[in-house]
């Protein structure tokens, strides 16, 4: 990234600032518009960094704004983990992670709308400048995992029964994009959800906006397959003798964990509709 001239990027700063402290809620009407151009400057320049640490805002997805300062002291009695970090929750595209966004928010967690295209960069650097700080997109992980506290959920299922009945669903799915991880979750929880790690997706798009990473920008995506053990529909998998309605009854759970993520296309899509029909006639 070009660095921005220090005379140019001390009148913006200071212009900026002023919008801040004079014009609060003027300042929140132009910030969807000027926010890539104050994270380019502070991506680039150490003195305007500096300064707009200060007046830099957050938005969540209910459209509040919120100094960094005033954000972090919101959050962090409910959203610090058991190692005392402050951890903060973001979305991309407040539509598409929709599902995510309602199951953090119902733990009472407050989840930021991070969408700019310089927004990995971004969350890397104030993890860099706030000690004990930690960004992760609510889909990083199953909502129990995102900020890791030390209170378990008993598990349903027994070692061995869970070894028996990962094969089982890795043969139903494409073990060069997914993984099978088993979670023990609440059983209303979803029986199968689809989750993308922090820090491989992160890289990768830092690669593929020149953030000299290319070894992580060629690299196919991967997601994990996360199998709620405690949920009935997954003790029934375990527990179905007929081969063929078991293998069908994965299939039909590993493509809903699909579709709720927007990762069913094309033919797959099609088999899942039909073979929807099938099974309510």
């Amino acid at each position: 990234m070009k660095k921005i001239s220090s005379h140019i990027s001390k009148k913006v700063a200071d212009k900026l600032e002023e919008m801040f402290k004079n014009d609060r809620k003027d300042f929140e009407d132009k910030w969807d518009d000027i926010k890539i151009f104050v994270e380019y400057g502070m991506l680039t320049d150490e003195d305007f960094k500096k300064r707009a640490l200060k007046f830099y805002l957050f938005k969540n997805t209910d459209g509040k704004f919120y100094s960094m300062a005033d954000y972090r002291d919101m959050i962090k009695a409910l959203q610090t983990d058991k190692d005392k970090t402050v951890c903060y929750l973001y979305a991309t595209d407040a539509t598409e992670q929709h599902s995510y966004i309602a199951k953090a928010k119902a733990k009472g967690y407050d989840v930021l709308l991070m969408d700019s295209v310089l927004t990995p960069h971004f969350v890397n650097l104030v993890e860099r400048e706030e000690d004990k700080t930690r960004f992760v997109r609510v889909d990083a992980d199953v909502t129990e995992k995102l900020i890791p506290h030390d209170d378990n959920i008993p598990e349903k299922l027994s070692k061995e029964e869970q070894d028996t009945l990962k094969p089982i669903i890795e043969n139903e799915i494409d073990k060069e994009h997914y993984t099978v991880q088993m979670a023990s979750l609440e059983s209303d929880e979803q029986p199968m959800i689809i989750t993308q790690d922090e820090w491989m997706r992160r890289y990768k798009e830092m690669a593929a906006t020149g953030g000299g990473m290319s070894f992580y920008g060629d690299m196919p995506e991967r997601y994990n397959l996360v199998v709620n053990i405690n949920h009935p529909l997954i003790e029934q998998v375990l527990k179905e003798e007929d081969a063929d309605k078991q293998k069908q009854l994965v299939h039909q759970l590993t493509d809903l964990a699909l579709l709720s993520n927007g990762l069913l296309k094309g033919e797959a899509l099609t088999q899942f509709v039909q073979r929807s029909l099938e099974i309510i006639k």
